[in-house]
Order: C-alpha cells, then structure tokens, then sequence
C-alpha cells in the first residue's frame, strides 16, 4: 500500500503542478485554527482507511513543526482509533478481514493476555498496520479500558519519530537522526518482543497439548496482521 501511495505522488507531482513547502505553510497559517481541526478531523477519518498514516504524520511536521504536528498526529490518531475500534464491533469479522486484510485470529493472539502491555506492545511496532489493529481490536476479547490506555501510551513514541523526521528532514540535524534511530529501535524491539511473545504461545500451546514446544520458530505471523 505504502508503494502504491508513493507511485501516486510521484506520477501526480510529475505532472501536476504542486506548490511549495512554503507555500503550503503559509496556507495552513493562514487557515489557523480551523486549518488545524480540519487537517486533525481529516487524519482521524483517514485512519479509518488502510492508507499510509505515516506519510501523513511526516506531511504535519513539515507543515506545521514538530510541536503543533504531533499535536494535530496525536489527536488525530487517537479519535481514528476510537472510531474504528466501535465500528469493528459493529462490522463484524468477517467484514474487517475482508476490507483490512487482516486476520482477526492474529491480531487476537497478539492481544491473548488481554492486559495493557499487550496492547502497548502492539502499538510500538512499527510494522503493524494502524488501521487494521484498530478494526481488529473490537472484535477481540481486549477491554476499552486497556485498548484506551494501551492505544494512549503506545502510539505515542512513533507520532513523535514521524512527525519529527517531517519537521527536520529539510534542514537534517540531530534531530532528525534521533527521529530515524527511534523508528529503527522501535521496528527491531517490536520484532524481538513479537518473536518472544509468539514462543511463549506456542510454547503454552504445546503444554496443553502434552508435545514438545518449537521456540526457534520465528514471528512470521505478525507481518501478516
């Protein structure tokens, strides 16, 4: 998906006439607050479709800064997550995998411990789809009071490293190298942390079926939420 989105704006910036950065911030100064809830509805709604939210979370940085854009990020992603966590409830199963792609069985492994660590965990990972761990999410056994805090907490440290590389990638400083290390460091512990939790299930599994446990297998599952 991140792909495609890429083609698109390189074919529509090819032949399209697109403004400048400048440009596009004086537009969004000039709208001022309601430039500002507009632009959160928006990234809220967004979320709701499987579309790269970090490519949106980097365009508010450049747009707005670091502190305003995560901010904006922020609630955003937080009212985005609350709405699909209702609607999945009410779409059902079958209907999330079908237009997420993603397997509610896994997203409820994932979340077995139905604890806030788990939902925590989850939403550092980098590589987990945003939108459909939140669709997911309400079609598992989780409680609204750890997906809230879980989502709250957990989302927290990426809006910053997005938002940031979007904020200093057009004058790279230490800043921008503290953005792209956080998101690197945040990509590998999901891994390790997926990896770790995914033999301890299968260890589990294999107790209670009386076989012996597999612990090299590798997390291969979680790419495929």
């Amino acid at each position: 998906m991140l792909v495609v989105f890429i083609v698109v704006v390189v074919i529509v910036g090819s032949t399209v006439p697109v403004p400048s950065v400048d440009e596009v911030r004086a537009t969004a100064g000039s709208a001022g607050l309601v430039g500002m809830i507009g632009f959160g509805l928006g990234y809220g709604l967004l979320t709701l479709a499987p579309v790269p939210k970090s490519v949106i979370s980097i365009a508010a940085g450049v747009i707005w800064g670091f502190g305003t854009g995560v901010v904006l990020v922020y609630l955003g992603a937080l009212l985005g997550a609350t709405l699909a966590f209702t609607i999945g409830r009410f779409l059902g199963r079958e209907a999330v995998e079908r237009f997420t792609g993603a397997r509610v069985a896994r997203v409820d492994e994932l979340l077995q411990r139905r604890g806030l660590a788990a939902v925590i965990s989850v939403r550092l990972m980098p590589v987990l789809p945003f939108t459909a761990i939140n669709y997911a999410a309400g079609l598992t056994a989780v409680r609204r009071r750890d997906y809230a805090l879980g989502t709250i907490l957990g989302i927290l440290p990426g809006t910053l490293a997005y938002v940031a590389v979007g904020a200093y990638s057009l004058e790279p400083g230490w800043q921008l190298w503290i953005a792209l290390a956080a998101l690197g460091g945040l990509t590998l512990l999901g891994f390790i942390f997926g990896n770790r939790a995914r033999r301890q299930t299968r260890a589990r599994s294999a107790t209670e079926d009386g076989r012996p446990a597999d612990t090299s297998a590798a997390s291969e599952d979680e790419r495929d939420v």
